[in-house]
């Protein structure tokens, strides 16, 4: 990965200078001197036009447009972060690059297709949909840069750059090292991504490219042997390096390659007020997911024990799981002005998951290999025309696979300050693969299933008003999968999937407000959830909250930009799931609960022109309230860190 950083770096030094003898001026002579929203005023010459900030794009998979911000505002402190987004309702594992703890259920995502699962492992994983294209007037950069726990650092570099009106390509890199306090617990990581967009002049034919290279690794400690060292405060375990925990030389390693296509063409040679495309969108991905560890034994002061039970292996041990899956999409899209767009499609949805070796055991035959083609037919219908804007899809499997998919979104916009979102899902969903079928070296980590499709019925309305912005989720699981620790001794996991025969009904209500006052600002996000079911299966926080106190204002005859404040997150006590590094993901469990600490934040953050600069104090009141802070029930949370960075954007 060193290699790929030094290659991206000289690239990056290539194409700045590059861009410095480009043309850099693409906006029409006719185009009014604008800020490119630094929020400071610049004195223009009328002989030299700066492009207007709208041209500026950035463009999602879905067609929705923002444009490049370099303002500095709270939800800009939010999204500071590695993941580089909003992680409220996520708590992150002790350091940096590791997994989160899901405490807001609404924050996943559903979809009806079968996935690898190791969904652990993909929270610093881009997907499609978090792949971006650009559309830019003159050459653009942004350096992203972060300090770590320790020995290391986390960098995220964008070149954006159009040659002509038409063509657009970017280049990116986010990458990090951190080896964190604790033993085994390294974190280093690469995510690649290369766009291109393109259109033709008579605007016919449109193309949207990415290319993605990812790795990840990770140190799997298992966790702390013995929490009661953590929780009681003593100084001597102040050096996190003392604290025992179950693995020393266990690793997790996730690498993934995916080339993506999205691309229409218009049939008729005007744009009239009836229209005629055809589509299509072509996504081929693999996956490698290898958890490795030298030293099967684990040991609790004098005694030694198997934390994942008995192995085929006496040292050395190494699974190693084959993912790769290929996904067209082809339709026809009728447009009228008026009446809005009609498509209708066909899906088809193929992959390969495999082993190296077929196991025969007393229990039955597993396979090495589970192959599905699934084939579907759907339709769209989108409606988008003064302050209405709706999109409904259907579709269903044709193949043997039965699965099908009903979503419809409407929003309304009422005025420039109040808008309403709808949107209802029914979702019957093909389990994740490593439910169905999973190899280990580990006895009991062996299975092939044939679970039935989990049904999602799902509602959400969102409210974003002057006042408040509010959102309600009401979901029904039924053949909820999940993961459970079937072992009954203690300390020792035995990672199963389940699935669960009645129905789980769980509700959300989300509230944020701002209040305002001088130079003064409170930021409130409050989330309330409430789960109904007969066994204790989906578990959550009651209550999970964000609150921000913090003052701006301008100096230096306001060149500089200054906010600082405090950050309050807290959740309430519940039995939040563990995790398991053999199968990378989340499992239930309902002995030991967590949470009911608050975690303070102390900030300083400063914008000078393009650049945002970024100074924290996390967690400083960790000391005061007592080692009681996990993020699940063996792994503490992070401790009282100090840690400063930038965003800087670069307009050429």
């Amino acid at each position: 990965m060193n290699r790929l950083i030094y290659n991206f770096i000289l690239l990056v030094c290539f194409s700045f200078g590059f861009a410095q003898n480009a043309k850099k001026n693409l906006a029409p002579k006719d185009s009014k001197p604008t800020v490119i929203n630094d929020g400071s005023k610049k004195s223009v010459k009328a002989n030299s036009p700066k492009a207007t900030f709208d041209q500026y794009r950035i463009i999602s998979i879905e067609k929705d447009t923002t444009y490049v911000d370099t303002s500095l505002t709270i939800q800009k402190e939010y999204k500071y972060n590695y993941l580089r987004k909003d992680i409220f309702g996520l708590l992150p594992f002790a350091n940096e690059g590791q997994t989160y703890t899901v405490l807001d259920y609404g924050l996943k995502t559903q979809n009806s297709f079968p996935e690898i699962g190791f969904s652990g492992k993909h929270f610093n994983y881009l997907e499609v949909n978090d792949i971006n294209y650009y559309s830019v007037a003159t050459p653009i950069t942004e350096l992203y840069f972060k300090t770590v726990m320790q020995q290391g650092q986390s960098l995220d570099a964008i070149i954006s750059v159009n040659t002509s009106e038409r063509f657009n390509f970017s280049i990116a890199y986010k990458g990090i090292r951190s080896l964190g306090r604790y033993i085994n617990q390294l974190s280093s990581a690469g995510n690649f991504r290369f766009t291109s967009s393109y259109n033709t002049v008579n605007k016919r034919y449109y193309m949207n490219f990415h290319y993605t290279g990812q790795d990840l690794l990770n140190g799997e400690n298992g966790g702390l042997t013995t929490v009661s060292d953590f929780t009681s405060a003593n100084p001597d375990f102040d050096n996190r390096e003392r604290l025992a925990v179950y693995l020393r030389d266990a690793e997790s390693f996730l690498k993934g390659k995916r080339f993506f296509v999205d691309h229409s063409f218009r049939i008729n040679t005007n744009d009239v007020s009836n229209n005629l495309y055809i589509t299509h969108q072509f996504n081929f991905e693999t996956k490698f997911f290898e958890y490795s560890q030298k030293t099967i034994a684990s040991t609790i002061g004098t005694t030694k024990f198997n934390r994942f039970g008995d192995a085929y292996v006496f040292s050395d041990l190494k699974n190693q799981t084959h993912y790769n899956k290929m996904y067209n999409k082809v339709g026809a899209i009728y447009e009228n002005k008026t009446l809005g767009k009609f498509q209708f499609f066909a899906e088809d949805f193929r992959y390969n998951y495999y082993y190296d070796r077929v196991l025969v055991l007393e229990s039955g035959v597993i396979p090495n290999k589970l192959s599905q083609e699934i084939n579907t037919v759907g339709g769209q219908y989108e409606y988008r025309k003064n302050k209405w804007n709706g999109v409904f899809t259907a579709s269903n499997s044709i193949s043997k696979q039965p699965m099908s998919n009903l979503d419809a979104k409407l929003h309304y916009k009422l005025n420039e300050k109040n808008e309403f979102i709808f949107q209802y899902q029914l979702i019957s969903k093909i389990p994740d693969v490593t439910y169905t079928l999973f190899q280990s070296d580990f006895v009991a980590y062996n299975w092939s299933n044939n679970f039935k499709n989990e049904k999602i019925n799902n509602f959400e309305a969102t409210a974003k008003t002057q006042w408040l912005t509010a959102s309600l989720q009401v979901s029904s699981l039924n053949d909820h999968l999940y993961f459970t620790n079937v072992s009954t001794i203690d300390n020792q996991q035995l990672i199963s999937p389940k699935q669960y025969e009645n129905t789980i009904n769980y509700l959300s209500i989300k509230a944020s407000r701002e209040f305002k006052w001088w130079k003064l600002a409170l930021d409130n996000t409050i989330l309330y959830q409430k789960v109904d079911q007969q066994d204790p299966i989906l578990n959550v926080p009651q209550i999970v909250t964000r609150n921000s106190l913090y003052f701006t204002n301008y100096f230096f005859k306001k060149a500089l930009y200054l906010q600082t404040g405090f950050t309050l997150n807290y959740f309430t006590s519940y039995y939040i799931n563990d995790y398991n590094p053999v199968v990378a993901e989340a499992f239930v469990q309902n002995n030991t609960k967590v949470g009911d600490y608050p975690m303070l934040d102390f900030f300083i953050n400063a914008r000078i022109r393009q650049t945002r600069i970024f100074l924290k104090a996390e967690h400083f009141n960790s000391k005061m309230s007592g080692n009681n802070f996990l993020t699940a029930p063996n792994y503490p949370y992070r401790d009282f860190t100090i840690r400063f960075g930038l965003v800087w954007t670069f307009f050429q």
